[in-house]
């Protein structure tokens, strides 16, 4: 499968992810401690710069076409990834997970998460580029999530039925105390797990349930491998911030959810027609924009339904 980016560029790029990873753990936040609102701010602003920069340079070298391709797959993935925030208030809630630790958490979350994405889109790319019906079945996974996540009712989050998280459960033995910031732990001279790496297993687990829904979305949009994991790393490495950020607030964007699944149905519909018309970069980009905007300002505009009581 064609792409921009010569070995050199891939190389650059995990050079420049291994850094920014290693400069967020080892320099910003080498101690434990509460990530706020105002710092979870400055992070999210970085790390949507350094996305815009990056875009921008893709404009340059490449061209607009390339360069709006990004953009249209960073916007979807960031609007999906308000799924993965929606996961860690559930997870940090039901596990009482201290809060000067839940960044750390999230560092390894999100290092195993861009592991994984390069893994499920290198078989992508090549299922793509040897079957070409594949992209029928990504457009159809879509379309049913988006269907499925339009009538899911709030609150349903289950991480704890994941296969995975399960597993781990029966096989790691562990201790429902915390160690500080420590993921494993010794006592009478046997290692345990403590409840965060309990944490941290439910989240990469649910994040892999999430990857097939991203993935084939960026795919509907374009096809160079680069573009797909670039927009999708990009979109990932500002979760964390993004999670602090939002965590509070989630309850006043009641609508997202629905914008969400109409942007998975938009993008699943356009991946089942692409034999018949291929719609432009530049109405995908405005059509993604206007639902997930539209689904904001309804949400702040119309108040939600006030729970059943019992």
């Amino acid at each position: 499968m064609e792409s921009i980016a010569n070995p050199t560029l891939w190389t650059v790029f995990g050079i420049f992810v291994v850094g920014m990873l290693a400069l967020d753990l080892g320099v910003f936040h080498r101690k434990a401690h509460e990530v706020r609102a105002k710092e979870a701010l400055i992070w999210t602003g970085v790390w949507i710069g350094l996305s815009l920069l990056f875009n921008a340079a893709i404009w340059r070298w490449f061209g607009s076409e390339r360069a709006l391709e990004f953009l249209t797959g960073y916007v979807i993935e960031k609007a999906l990834s308000v799924d993965n925030v929606f996961v860690f208030v559930v997870l940090f809630s039901t596990f009482a997970v201290p809060k000067e630790y839940q960044h750390r958490v999230l560092f390894w979350g999100i290092f195993g998460a861009v592991v994984m994405r390069a893994i499920f889109i290198a078989a992508g790319a090549a299922l793509l580029h040897r079957f070409h019906w594949i992209m029928y079945v990504f457009g159809g996974i879509l379309v049913i999530t988006g269907i499925r996540l339009l009538f899911q009712k709030d609150g349903e989050v289950h991480p704890e039925k994941n296969p995975i998280f399960r597993l781990a459960r029966k096989l790691i033995p562990a201790v429902s105390e915390y160690d500080g910031q420590k993921f494993m732990t010794v006592r009478n001279g046997k290692r345990f797990a403590t409840p965060l790496l309990i944490v941290l297993i439910a989240i990469e687990a649910t994040d892999v349930v999430f990857a097939v829904d991203s993935i084939p979305a960026i795919f509907a949009v374009t096809n160079d491998p680069f573009i797909v994991y670039t927009s999708n790393i990009f979109a990932i490495l500002g979760l964390r911030a993004l999670y602090f950020l939002l965590a509070g607030v989630m309850d006043k964007f009641h609508l997202l959810k629905a914008g969400l699944a109409l942007v998975l149905g938009f993008v699943g519909t356009k991946m089942l027609i692409v034999d018949i018309y291929k719609i432009p970069i530049v109405v995908s980009l405005v059509v993604i924009a206007g639902l997930l905007g539209g689904a904001v300002v309804l949400s702040l505009l119309i108040k939600p339904k006030p729970a059943p009581q019992a």
